[in-house]
């Protein structure tokens, strides 16, 4: 019996030193583990830079809304000065140079003050419309010249509506496609460039790109006062390898 129980002790003594062993050897692994991870990453030096394009490109479409106004207190009457101020205007722009199938007419939008609670059903006119014919054009450069003498159109009676912040003038550039292996590459090398200032400056040897993300082209006037002249700008992030 006595040697049963120091059997049973022994067992027990033997099962504690195993159980603290395992944590003990668990314990040095994970701390191996990570610093084998560190020292792996240590080895796997990156730098990350940006890379620029930039564009100055004239548009080449111009989208130009001529709104004028019509009053009156007849409809028929009204109906008819839209439809010849319209042809007028469409005159007008054809022997600018601009072609049929560059213009379009809009629906005009009628308003009967007389049917509004809020309208000023005292005014001078119960009528009024608004109608727009619109330049749809490649020709911008034309498009910018008439637009210097749209007041011919104010001598012959129209209302032209000066500041139309509804509908404003729009220049787009849609050469984009043409723009941009050019503009990825000079962006790349733009980053190259400061990526190997930063290698030489920390004594390292810049290597190969490890990854790369081209950002989105953005398109934007160059300023308020011409904003037919359009800046293409474009930023690639490059990460390259370190070594020393």
């Amino acid at each position: 019996m006595g040697f049963t129980v120091v059997d049973c002790r022994m067992t027990k003594q033997n099962a504690l030193i195993i159980g603290i062993s395992l944590v003990v050897g668990l314990g040095l692994l994970g701390l191996l583990l990570g610093r084998s991870a560190v020292t792996f990453k240590s080895f796997d030096p990156t730098v990350t830079v940006k890379g620029l394009s930039e564009r100055e490109v004239a548009a080449d479409v111009v989208i130009w809304p001529i709104q004028f106004t019509v009053a009156s207190n007849d409809l028929g009457a009204l109906y008819r000065t839209i439809d010849s101020n319209t042809s007028k205007v469409r005159s007008f722009l054809v022997d600018q140079g601009v072609t049929q199938d560059e213009i379009t007419v809009s629906v005009p939008a009628i308003t009967d003050k007389s049917a509004q609670q809020w309208g000023d059903a005292g005014g001078p006119f119960r009528y009024t419309a608004v109608q727009n014919v619109t330049v749809y054009s490649e020709q911008v450069a034309l498009v910018r010249e008439i637009m210097s003498g749209i007041s011919a159109l104010g001598q012959e009676g129209i209302v032209i509506s000066g500041d139309n912040y509804q509908s404003p003038t729009e220049y787009l550039f849609t050469g984009l496609n043409e723009l941009r292996p050019e503009m990825i590459e000079e962006a790349t090398r733009s980053a190259r460039a400061v990526a190997q200032k930063f290698a030489s400056d920390s004594e390292s040897v810049l290597g190969k790109i490890r990854n790369a993300s081209q950002g989105q082209f953005s398109i934007v006037s160059r300023d308020n006062n011409n904003p037919h002249i359009k800046k293409v700008r474009v930023v690639s992030t490059v990460r390259y390898y370190l070594s020393d």
